[in-house]
């Protein structure tokens, strides 16, 4: 077989990933646990399109026996990288990591092969992300045209089709439906004793989900916290890390860590599933790195979703209502990265008023996956119906789930099928109960 220097190099970078997880990968019993816990399969049938079917690829790189090209690229790229067949994995593959390795050399040879999206997404990520200034920008204008009416009048008119109508329905229900707040955070008047956090803001969460982001400092302040500001942080790098552009996702880690740690936080707190999983992995993430490697793993130790945060501390019971039918759908990064079961179903049992009823598959993930819905649009869509199948089954009015791109989703899927079910954060239903 004749290889080029680029192959080559691929199965170097992958094949000092099986090496370093040889007890792990080489133990799998080929058991198939799997299969039914990943989306893309159950939707394909395909064994390529499996978390076992993509490890057997991946070696047939690094061992030779497959080259890049459009079969490794394609079955890659389906992958939604929710890390289900992590939960159910009984020999414990870290296959989001090997994922994010594998889609590393993908997006290396897409570029080399003068692949547009790939330009644009390179762009995006590395251009946009990056710049904070930038960033905040092109969100406030996408906020702008949200919330002036636009987007819901050409929705509502049917005047835009395909990816483009989807898009408009993420971008509507990124929208409160809970309403602005103007309140303040509660002045903490035991600040010597409290438990000093800081908040990351994130780049969609501040940018389309700011309501949400005070409501989290509201409650933490609520729950006698004294919040700090960790100037000078950026993007997790999540999204990076999971379209293969690593170095980048390196960058912005370093960045945070030095922003955080500076600010002398006893907890990082993170209303973000997605940005949560990535935060507690810098450890993995610059495990190599002289300078950092000690710090990042320091930093992860004090990251904490704030359900996680609000459980472990004990939550102030609130002195409002909330009477709703709330259906919780788990966010894959949530549960399946970061394992956290039971504390955002403890939180929102704690809101009085609020009833609990059960939803079919609210494990599995809803096909939004970042980019994933507009890259896939049809996959995601196909993913997408059965979860909007059993919310509309549960009979809930309302469901909670704790990231923003499963809100998006979720909300857009609700808005195309004109079903009316709000769609918000956990947190949000617990300041309102707060009230005044």
């Amino acid at each position: 077989m004749v290889t080029t220097a680029q192959e080559t190099e691929t199965r170097g970078m992958l094949a000092s990933l099986l090496e370093a997880n040889t007890d792990k990968l080489l133990t799998c019993v080929h058991c198939g646990l799997c299969l039914p816990a990943c989306p893309t399969y159950r939707q394909l049938g395909n064994e390529n399109d499996s978390p076992r079917g993509r490890i057997y690829l991946m070696r047939g790189v690094v061992e030779g026996k497959l080259g890049l090209g459009e079969t490794f690229t394609s079955h890659i790229d389906l992958c939604l990288g929710c890390r289900g067949c992590e939960t159910v994995c009984p020999s414990g593959v870290p296959y989001g990591h090997l994922l994010e390795a594998a889609r590393a050399e993908v997006a290396k040879d897409k570029l080399a092969r003068g692949s547009s999206s790939e330009a644009l997404l390179r762009f995006v990520l590395n251009e946009v992300f990056t710049r904070p200034w930038l960033l905040r920008s092109a969100l406030a204008l996408a906020r702008w045209f949200r919330d002036s009416g636009f987007a819901r009048a050409l929705f509502r008119a049917n005047l835009v089709r395909g990816r483009a109508r989807f898009a408009m329905a993420l971008l509507l229900a990124s929208r409160s439906r809970l309403g602005k707040s103007r309140r303040k955070p509660p002045v903490n008047r035991n600040a010597e004793s409290a438990t000093r956090v800081a908040l990351l803001r994130g780049c969609v969460m501040e940018g389309l989900f700011r309501e949400t982001n005070r409501a989290t400092e509201r409650v933490l302040a609520r729950n006698g916290c004294e919040l700090i500001q960790a100037n000078g942080q950026m993007c997790c790098g999540a999204l990076h890390a999971h379209a293969g552009h690593l170095d980048v996702a390196r960058q912005l880690a370093r960045r945070n860590i030095s922003a955080f740690l500076e600010s002398g936080a006893d907890r990082i707190i993170v209303n973000a599933a997605g940005c949560g999983a990535a935060m507690k992995e810098y450890g993995g993430l610059l495990a190599d790195d002289p300078l950092f490697a000690d710090r990042a793993r320091e930093f992860a130790a004090k990251v904490r979703d704030v359900s996680e945060f609000l459980v472990e501390a004990g939550i102030h019971v609130p002195g409002g209502r909330i009477e709703r039918l709330v259906a919780y759908d788990a966010p894959c990064h949530l549960i399946h990265a970061q394992r956290i079961t039971q504390a955002p179903v403890d939180l929102l049992r704690a809101i009085p008023g609020v009833t609990l009823v059960p939803l079919r598959g609210f494990e599995s993930c809803c096909g939004g996956a970042g980019i994933y819905n507009l890259q896939h649009p049809q996959l995601s869509a196909d993913i997408l119906s059965d979860k909007i199948a059993s919310i509309k089954q549960s009979g809930a009015d309302t469901v909670a789930s704790a990231n923003p791109g499963c809100i998006m989703q979720i909300g857009a899927g609700l808005l195309m099928d004109g079903i009316e079910v709000d769609v918000v954060h956990p947190i949000d239903l617990l300041d309102s109960a707060y009230g005044e």
